[in-house]
Order: structure tokens, then sequence, then C-alpha cells
């Protein structure tokens, strides 16, 4: 006869999947991807962010701090974008992708600070505000 925690981890395990299972099929049908790869009524955005954000550059804690600040304004940015866009142009917004670069600048002349750049990308479906 099999243990009280074999048949605890096998129904766990089938509850795990069958609730996996029903988060994906609810994904799958709410968005029907056309043939450009774009779900059908919508129009691809991308919007590309560069900035430099001035401050060490090396291994210190201020350093990583500044890296992650420079990630953060990407990622606010990308948070926010779907506001504007519907503030303006679409009646729905769904993030697909963020691309994220951060580059260390050195300092080459005494009037360039030295700093990060950062360069994100970041694209979007949406669908058409109705004229």
């Amino acid at each position: 006869m099999p243990s009280k925690f074999y048949l605890s981890a096998t129904a766990a395990l089938l509850l795990l999947v069958s609730a996996a299972t029903a988060v994906h099929a609810q994904v799958e049908s709410r968005r029907v991807l056309g043939p450009n790869g774009v779900p059908e009524g919508y129009t691809r955005v991308t919007a590309n962010i560069n900035i430099f954000v001035p401050g060490p550059t090396g291994d210190s804690d201020e350093a990583e701090k500044l890296r992650d600040r420079a990630r953060r304004i990407v990622y606010s940015t990308a948070a926010r974008e779907c506001d504007i866009l519907r503030e303006t142009v679409a009646q729905e917004c769904v993030l697909e992708q963020i691309t994220n670069n951060l580059n260390a600048t050195p300092r080459y002349q005494s009037s360039q600070p030295e700093g990060y750049t950062v360069n994100g990308s970041l694209t979007f479906s949406i669908k058409l505000k109705k004229e």
C-alpha cells in the first residue's frame, strides 16, 4: 500500500500541472497571433531609450547602485509607456519585450564624466483606438 507521503506528493504534482496548464491555456486563448506574430487586431510599437548616467563605473558598492539605478530607468520607462500609448493612440496595450544594455563609459577627457550609457528597446502590442 503506498504511503500517505507518496499519495500527497502525487496529488500536489497533479494539481500543480493542472494549474500551469490552465494558466497557459488562458494566455493562449486571449492572444491569437496573426501571420506577422502580432495578436490579431493589434499593431506592434517599438520605443527606444538612450541615456547617460554619470557616476563611478568600477567594482564599488556605489558603482553597483548606479548600475541598478540605470537599469531601473529603462524598466520604469517601460512600465509608463503603455499608459502614454493608452492616453494617445491605444485602446489596449501589452508589453511584449524589453532589451536593456548597459555600457561603462570611462572618462576619456577631463570634460567628460565617467558613467554608464543605457540603451533600452521596448516592444509593445497595441490595439488602436477607434477614430
